[in-house]
């Protein structure tokens, strides 16, 4: 019988290492040494400083289903440890041969056991330190059929080292060792602060990946959320970064994977997974741990308000995330430098310009303003718009002001100088300010000013660290969607009501969702009737989604109100036509700009939330500091 539990505890040598290591840190340890021989088929040794067990219940730990972390049926439904079920030790020692020895606080000397072919000897004295010590040997020597499915020793390994890395971002408080072979692999000292937890993760997860992370520190009623999560141009092939704790429990669950994945869904590129090591805390009995023999699943009791959350926490940190974050407000030395009028987004659509777009920029926006008075503006070409048909931008002092070189009609030497005088112009010190005096750090913006335009295509700017390149098309895509987005939750979600509503054959189950969802399917847009046991009557849909399937939208929508008590389905078809929108709404490659619309082309960047990707996911802006351009160019410094 135990063999058979073994089956489904015991996979491989790394359910053994989590196994026992999870049993130590249940014990209080705050050093655990983890030593291998073969990838732990040949030899697991798992050593630890924690409480240890006494010599009376030595044979009840190797007993099976005997566990000293639940007292009570209360203490089940609440589980705080990372180990309960009581099958671990007596599954792994009828697979193996297993040597314990353990002494407790206070004892003279520990106390060791052992397991041969199912038989536990007495317990006999031992030396050793407070803690526990447990030897693994020859697993699977008695279990032929399962040691041939083993894999290479390197691959058994990578499987171990991938389970402690787990288990070291965790639980920072631990310090960690693993040998392999008589190598010393890692030797991970506790984390105490939030430094050394950075240091941790970076080591960990890559020193990249700590330089693109966000550090979150989020709470809402009983949830907690803290960890890092990195902006969406740093992502992976693989879901290979992805780290997620439960109460300090590592997990995988599919309402928490759902939230992150919308979270990221218009910011990350097709195919691509985000990156991030996040610790959900809620009350120990709002969550169900005991689903799965190897604990890898959890069930929330309330998945709605978890998912909800995770999504909305996660949606907030990357709007806020972009080339605008801690750029300086107005009022703050600006004065001086030239205005750039916000770049207009959605054209000839109908749209309202969103705040800033026209006239004066809301309190809080990085906004730019000249300090000659509303009525002066920089020399500019009257009547020299966008070519192509796209209406150049009117600005004060001229009628539609646009730098475009070498076409008819462009402004000569003269006027582009004094455009380069008003936007900030090259000189030994960098940028400088239009009376000629060095701007300081606080007067340039995160994206800079405007150089030139390369091929019609991108958007050639200086910051302070370097070269910024702008592929205008993407970024403008991201504006005008945000845009249409933000106009779209301002005004709700608009339902149109079909001349010949849609019968629609559905199951029992479905139809009962439908009229316990009513309010929800309302506020989603649909309005749909029950007209039989398993017909339901659809009489209005959303505007935006006149075109599509809407049989088969309005039963995944029902599939994701059984499953989660919400959906986001209908969001996500609508913001991909607003998407689809936004691209056709955004100007082309190969128009040309004048620096005005290229400065408030950036500007506009600067105040949009998730502007550093497009709809798409593709990047909208690079960054080329002094380094990097030196480095291309063998340049020392």
């Amino acid at each position: 019988m135990n063999q058979i539990a073994a089956g489904e505890v015991v996979e491989r040598p790394a359910s053994v290492v989590k196994e026992l290591v999870e049993n130590s840190l249940d014990a209080g340890a705050r050093a655990v040494s983890v030593t291998l021989e073969q990838g732990g088929k040949r030899r697991i040794l798992i050593e630890d400083d924690g409480s240890g067990i006494s010599r009376e219940e030595l044979a009840l730990a190797l007993a099976p289903h005997a566990t000293s972390k639940i007292a009570s049926l209360d203490d089940l439904e609440a589980v705080q440890s990372l180990g309960f079920r009581g099958e671990a030790l007596a599954s792994i020692a009828s697979v193996s041969r297993l040597t314990l020895v353990s002494r407790t606080e206070g004892s003279d000397h520990g106390w060791r056991v052992t397991v041969r072919d199912g038989v536990v000897s007495e317990p006999e004295p031992a030396p050793g330190a407070q803690g526990t010590r447990i030897e693994v040997a020859d697993l699977f020597y008695n279990v032929p059929a399962r040691r041939k499915f083993l894999r290479t020793d390197r691959t058994e390994f990578s499987h171990i080292d991938e389970l402690l890395k787990r288990v070291a971002l965790g639980r920072f408080d631990i310090a960690l060792r693993l040998h392999h072979d008589g190598r010393a692999v890692r030797a991970l000292p506790p984390a105490a602060d939030e430094a050394g937890q950075a240091q941790r993760v970076a080591l960990l997860c890559g020193a990249e990946f700590l330089e693109h992370a966000r550090r979150i520190d989020a709470g809402a009623g009983p949830f907690g959320l803290t960890g890092w999560v990195a902006e969406p141009r740093y992502n992976r092939a693989q879901a290979d970064r992805q780290f997620f704790y439960v109460n300090g429990r590592m997990v995988r669950d599919r309402t928490i994977a759902h939230a992150i994945r919308q979270a990221f869904r218009d910011v990350l590129y097709h195919g691509r997974h985000p990156a991030f090591v996040l610790f959900l805390d809620c009350p120990p009995e709002s969550v169900d741990v005991n689903v799965h023999p190897q604990k890898h699943e959890v069930r929330f009791r309330d998945q709605r308000s978890v998912h909800n959350f995770i999504y909305s926490t996660l949606h907030r940190v990357l709007a806020e995330s972009g080339p605008g974050e801690g750029a300086p407000r107005p009022g703050s030395g600006l004065q001086d430098i030239a205005p750039a009028a916000p770049f207009q987004a959605g054209i000839g659509m109908g749209l309202p310009a969103s705040p800033g777009a026209g006239g004066q920029a809301p309190a809080g926006s990085a906004g730019w303003n000249d300090g000659a008075g509303p009525g002066r503006h920089p020399e500019s070409t009257a009547g020299a718009g966008l070519a192509g048909g796209w209406p150049g931008r009117g600005v004060p002092g001229g009628t539609g002001a646009a730098v475009a070189y070498g076409r008819p009609g462009a402004p000569g030497p003269g006027a582009v100088a004094q455009h380069l005088a008003a936007y900030g112009r090259l000189s030994g010190q960098g940028v400088t300010a239009s009376d000629g005096v060095p701007a300081s750090d606080s007067d340039i913006p995160p994206l800079g000013f405007a150089l030139a335009q390369l091929h019609g295509i991108y958007i050639l700017a200086q910051n302070e660290k370097g070269l910024v390149l702008v592929d205008m098309h993407a970024a403008h895509e991201r504006i005008t969607y945000e845009r249409l987005k933000a106009g779209q939750a301002g005004q709700g979600i608009r339902s149109q009501a079909l001349l010949v509503p849609v019968s629609l054959n559905v199951s029992e189950h479905e139809a009962d969702l439908a009229e316990t969802h009513g309010e929800a399917l309302d506020a989603l847009g649909i309005q749909c009737d029950r007209s039989g046991p398993e017909t339901l009557l659809v009489r209005k849909v959303p505007t935006l989604l006149q075109q599509a399937d809407i049989p088969a939208l309005l039963r995944d929508v029902l599939a994701d109100l059984g499953a989660q008590g919400s959906s986001t389905r209908l969001e996500s078809e609508m913001d991909e036509v607003l998407s689809s929108m936004a691209c056709h709404g955004s100007v082309r490659a190969n128009r040309r700009l004048g620096l005005e619309e290229m400065n408030a082309l950036l500007r506009d960047m600067e105040r949009t939330e998730r502007s550093a990707q497009c709809n798409h996911g593709r990047p909208t802006w690079v960054q080329l500091d002094m380094g990097a351009l030196d480095r291309l160019f063998l340049r020392g410094r």
